[in-house]
């Protein structure tokens, strides 16, 4: 368990070194492709070594796990997930999108930050499915990564001086610019084929989970 704490911990920080005053000291001393490079591999590698942790970790139950809650919570991050790849301001290399005449579209007039909280259902779901202290610490991990990182988007595109007139429109909790009147919902934006995708994913997820993770979902 120390191991897994450890590699969670070092997972997290690599991830949020890109929001400290340290990755401008560490462009400045590597160059820009280098640090990318030298922070892909930081990430890889905390991250299978969370994934060996967590797997050889003993398993102590904390309470009765939900085992059918992931069933019926991740049809709708799977649509989170497809549907925030699809014009989001959010994403890295996106800021034009701030500039468009009606940046929040989509699913974005419900989330800014659709891909985390795709990823903050997941982990969430997995986390009261499995009731067991490591899955806490592994999936809890996760939690905290996209949960801080909406925070952390947030507060590095302020800078843009397209940022303010984006965020009066969105809000990062679901659904809270439409119940302020903010924004509006607009399925027709958000059409019916990348939830269907989304969808798509899920149940190869579904059938697929017994042999790529060893767990019967259902």
């Amino acid at each position: 368990m120390t191991w897994l704490v450890a590699a969670t911990a070092a997972f997290l920080l690599t991830h949020f070194v890109s929001s400290t005053p340290l990755r401008a000291a560490l462009v400045a001393r590597l160059g820009e492709w280098p640090y990318r490079g030298a922070y892909s591999a930081a990430a890889f590698v905390s991250l299978a070594a969370m994934i060996w942790a967590y797997a050889v970790a003993p398993r102590e139950a904390l309470w009765p796990g939900l085992r059918h809650l992931p069933s019926a919570v991740m049809p709708v991050a799977f649509i989170l997930i497809v549907c925030g790849y699809w014009r989001n301001p959010t994403m890295v290399g996106a800021d034009r999108l701030l500039k468009s005449e009606e940046p929040a579209r989509g699913m974005i007039r419900i989330t800014r930050h659709p891909l985390m909280w795709g990823i903050m259902l997941w982990s969430a779901a997995h986390v009261l499915a499995r009731g067991e202290l490591a899955s806490s610490v592994f999936f809890g991990g996760f939690f905290l990564l996209a949960a801080l990182g909406t925070v952390s988007i947030d507060f590095r595109k302020r800078t843009n001086p397209d940022w303010a007139r984006f965020a009066a429109v969105t809000s990062n909790v679901p659904f809270v610019a439409i119940a302020q009147g903010r924004n509006r919902l607009d399925w027709r934006e958000i059409g019916w084929k990348r939830p269907l995708l989304g969808i798509a994913v899920f149940l190869a997820f579904f059938f697929l989970h017994p042999w790529i993770f060893g767990a019967r979902p259902y």
